[in-house]
């Protein structure tokens, strides 16, 4: 029997008709995270100083279990709540030295809070308790919290901040992410954490070197958690104080895809990045659980 046009089209219909209604067959089938906020992420979009969201700002008093610090909260309301992130700064160290953190993160959809500890000199167990502290202040006190989901929370910090927040990975494996930034902690195991955790490394560091910390704070980490390791090239430990484009772009992605739950994500963190002068090495699971 000869068949035409018609029948051809109808046939084509069909086919497509079937391939949307089979998830995964189709990227238009594939369900998106509830929890995904903001436009469909791009490579510009995730260097950039800002992203989509319109922020604005709550300055929090020293007494909450903290030192005082500032929350950075998208303005947006019409797209449900969201994750929220508290980043710690290191050794002698005020809110200044990871302030950037606020904006950047808040911009690309996260309600942030950077702070001070209540010592400088406080050590990372005291960091750890301050980074889960100023998360309860944010969730159950603060003027954002009509604005945070909190079951979506993560904890960054820089130096001792770092080390804190591993250690506040293990005290709360509730947490959706991990982020030390050049950390420090006196024990390198962390093979007991359940939080997915970026751990992030400068070559040239000589008070936290990568090869008595971070990478061994790597290394202890479970092989079945999902991880990642980034190894700055030609800088020291102070890199994560200034605005930094490289550890801005993977902490989005890393805090998107396991805070926001975020697949869309996966493209910039599998396959493993390669080939960026400003790396000198990257390591991580893949692909992502």
């Amino acid at each position: 029997m000869k068949r035409g046009p018609q029948w051809a089209a109808g046939v084509l219909g069909a086919v497509i008709a079937l391939l949307v209604a089979v998830p995964g067959t189709s990227g238009a089938a594939v369900e998106e995270s509830p929890y995904a906020r903001g436009p469909a992420p791009t490579k510009a979009g995730i260097e950039a100083d800002r992203g989509s969201f319109r922020t604005a700002t709550e300055q929090v008093p020293a007494g909450q279990g903290f030192g005082g610090g500032t929350i950075c909260y998208p303005t947006d309301t019409g797209q449900g709540t969201f994750g929220a992130i508290a980043v710690a700064p290191g050794f002698l160290e005020t809110e200044g030295a990871i302030a950037w953190y606020g904006p950047r993160l808040a911009s690309q959809g996260f309600v942030v809070i950077t702070f001070s500890t209540k010592s400088t000199w406080d050590t990372p167990d005291n960091r750890s308790e301050q980074l889960l502290a100023a998360l309860r202040y944010v969730t159950d006190t603060s003027k954002a919290k009509s604005r945070v989901d909190p079951s979506r929370l993560a904890v960054m910090g820089h130096s001792m901040g770092g080390g804190g927040s591993l250690i506040a990975a293990q005290k709360a494996p509730t947490l959706k992410a991990a982020i030390p930034l050049t950390g420090w902690n006196p024990n390198t195991t962390f093979s007991d954490v359940k939080v997915p955790t970026f751990v992030v490394s400068a070559q040239n560091d000589f008070i936290a070197p990568d090869g008595t910390h971070s990478r061994p704070f790597y290394q202890s980490l479970s092989a079945s958690l999902d991880k990642a390791y980034l190894l700055l090239a030609g800088v020291g430990h102070m890199a994560p104080t200034q605005p930094n484009v490289t550890i801005a772009k993977y902490s989005i992605s890393w805090l998107k895809r396991f805070v926001d739950e975020d697949t869309r994500y996966d493209q910039f963190l599998c396959p493993l990045p390669a080939d960026d002068p400003k790396i000198a090495e990257y390591r991580g699971t893949c692909p992502l659980g």
